[in-house]
């Protein structure tokens, strides 16, 4: 008797994905391998467990490129990214194996515009330094110039990239009654709704007072922020950085703190992450470092997974994935 059976399609999943998402995983028609382990599959184990798979679902920390692929093989379908922005991933090699790429665009929008506010006030108000104070047992007494800072009230902002999520953070920031400033290649369809005004980048570093980065990481912003821009920038200047690391020269950033250049740096991401616990920017009081968390909130969290399920799933029954990120695959 000839067995008509299916094989079912091999998938591999390089984390441990949140709820519901992981369970719809588990209930596919798939043969899935997951990584169990905490921290991302080195590269070499990445190229093992991908060889053979019809689908690769990832995340920004793993690697993805030609020698990735080549390795796959020729069966490999789809990928699917865990996160909006894929510069880990080769999207040209990709879509020269016809390969689609899914990814996860709007679902980070207001987690990651509520984490660039709360690191806004926290440098202002120098919330990590003075709670590291009270806890090292340094609070004495109250001191009329006791860990003072810059007041956002009334102050102004320079935006950085105002599309969806820079136009989240300016919502935000009205009620704080700031003079809203914006850098854009060209004007934000958002700037009347926020009351943003573009100006050239020269004036937005000389002007602002707070400096958020909402642009995408590409070769055309990568050290936008570097030595000649912070010498241009306030010295009682904070930078906000919840784009990518790379958007920031991190030495001449680590410089300008040093020397009191600007006044301080709030960051969610940085080159390389995770930081050395030994880097030096670690080392200054008037920074403060975040793990990468602009998306750690439960909903957006859920809903990133759930997004990179339904593309995984797409991909693999041939369907055009919900969202793409190389549509060019398509022809």
């Amino acid at each position: 008797m000839v067995n008509t059976a299916i094989a079912l399609p091999r998938v591999f999943v390089t984390r441990r994905l949140p709820e519901p998402a992981l369970s719809r995983l588990q209930q596919a028609p798939i043969v899935l391998d997951l990584w169990p382990e905490a921290g991302p599959p080195p590269y070499e184990e990445l190229q093992r467990r991908v060889a053979g798979c019809q689908g690769l679902l990832c995340l920004l920390t793993d690697r993805i490129d030609e020698a990735l692929l080549a390795a796959a093989g020729s069966e490999l379908r789809v990928i699917s990214q865990m996160a909006v922005g894929v510069d880990n991933i080769d999207l040209a090699a990709c879509t020269r194996r016809g390969i689609p790429v899914g990814h996860t665009p709007g679902v980070l929008t207001e987690a990651t515009a509520d984490l660039a506010v709360a690191l806004l006030l926290a440098t202002a108000r120098r919330l990590v330094e003075a709670a590291n104070d009270v806890k090292a047992g340094r609070w004495h007494t109250w001191d009329p110039m006791g860990w003072v800072g810059p007041d956002v009230h009334g102050s102004t902002v320079g935006i950085v990239g105002l599309g969806r999520i820079g136009a989240a953070v300016a919502r935000r920031l009205q009620g704080f009654a700031v003079r809203l400033l914006y850098h854009n290649p060209r004007p934000s369809p958002w700037a009347a709704e926020v009351g943003a005004t573009w100006v050239p980048w020269e004036t937005l570093l000389a002007e602002s007072d707070f400096i958020t980065l909402h642009c995408p990481y590409s070769p055309a912003t990568h050290h936008l922020i570097n030595a000649a821009a912070l010498a241009q920038m306030k010295p009682t200047a904070i930078l906000i950085n919840t784009a990518r690391g790379g958007v920031v020269d991190q030495e001449a950033l680590e410089q300008a703190l040093r020397t009191g250049r600007i006044a301080a740096a709030g960051l969610d991401v940085t080159t390389p992450e995770p930081l050395p616990a030994d880097h030096p920017l670690l080392s200054l009081p008037n920074v403060v470092v975040l793990p990468h968390i602009g998306s750690a909130s439960l909903s957006a969290r859920r809903r990133m997974a759930e997004m990179a399920v339904a593309n995984l799933l797409a991909g693999l029954a041939g369907e055009r994935l919900p969202h793409c990120a190389n549509p060019a695959v398509y022809g």
